[in-house]
């Protein structure tokens, strides 16, 4: 399976042409899944701690456009997150677009940060611990959104879920890249499943604006490759196979309950 990570740009111009160069390198590629950063189609509004309902409003808006065209990297399977409204909540949504079925939300981001830079909390809502993975093709996958990744709780049971790929869309610092790297390598140690992460980046930004650096990392934690701003995009022919085999190797056999 041929899957592909990326950065993007955090501003919107940049971004516009990010995405036709995505699209390119997707068909060029022929890749079969593409995931996509968080929230990537309206600047990082969670830089203030202050809410403004029309900066919201306005992100909202611009996702429910760009779902529109996530058509045009057909055929290919696209994953990431977007904010939506659901009843009296703003949540952080996973979503699974297919060229045969269109979009389906998965879950909502439930481990939400409410720092400098990252005021994610200040903005909306945490949402169900439903972590429960999804077939596309001939992959299971779980969703884990950007901080949902430090629980390894979650990519634990992915693996005894018997999931072959870890999605995990960010948005993430600069200062931080090794550290987020880190993660998603033990998140692969530990379910026995690929990690595929998208990031957001800031070119001239600062250190703690998202600093890019996509990644694939394979089921016993070594990296297959990392993005770059020269290098953007990355995809990989993986054996999906090789994920099934590690959930019987050391540590993903040992059972939790030994009573």
């Amino acid at each position: 399976m041929k899957v592909t990570v990326c950065e993007l740009n955090n501003e919107p111009n940049d971004f516009s042409l990010d995405w036709e160069q995505l699209v390119f390198h997707v068909k060029a590629e022929n890749s079969n899944l593409v995931l996509l950063p968080e929230m990537p189609f309206s600047p990082w509004f969670a830089r203030s701690n202050k809410y403004d309902p029309k900066v919201w409003q306005s992100a909202v808006k611009a996702h429910d456009e760009w779902e529109s065209r996530l058509k045009e990297l057909r055929p290919a399977i696209v994953l990431g997150s977007r904010p939506v409204n659901k009843g009296s909540k703003r949540l952080n949504e996973a979503f699974i677009w297919e060229p045969e079925f269109g979009y389906s939300a998965v879950y909502s981001k439930y481990y939400v940060p409410d720092e400098e830079g990252f005021w994610e909390a200040s903005w909306y809502d945490r949402g169900n611990a439903d972590f429960i993975p999804v077939q596309s093709a001939e992959a299971l996958i779980g969703f884990l959104i950007c901080s949902d990744i430090w629980f390894f709780e979650h990519s634990r049971a992915y693996g005894q879920m018997g999931v072959h790929l870890i999605a995990c869309p960010r948005a993430t610092p600069k200062s931080t890249l090794d550290k987020w790297l880190v993660a998603g390598r033990a998140a692969s140690v530990v379910s026995g499943a690929f990690c595929l992460s998208s990031n957001r980046i800031s070119p001239k930004g600062k250190q703690i604006d998202p600093g890019g650096q996509g990644w694939i990392t394979g089921p016993d934690g070594e990296v297959l490759g990392k993005t770059s701003p020269r290098k953007p995009f990355l995809t990989i022919d993986i054996d999906l196979s090789k994920a099934d085999h590690a959930k019987k190797t050391y540590p993903r056999y040992i059972k939790e309950d030994i009573s």
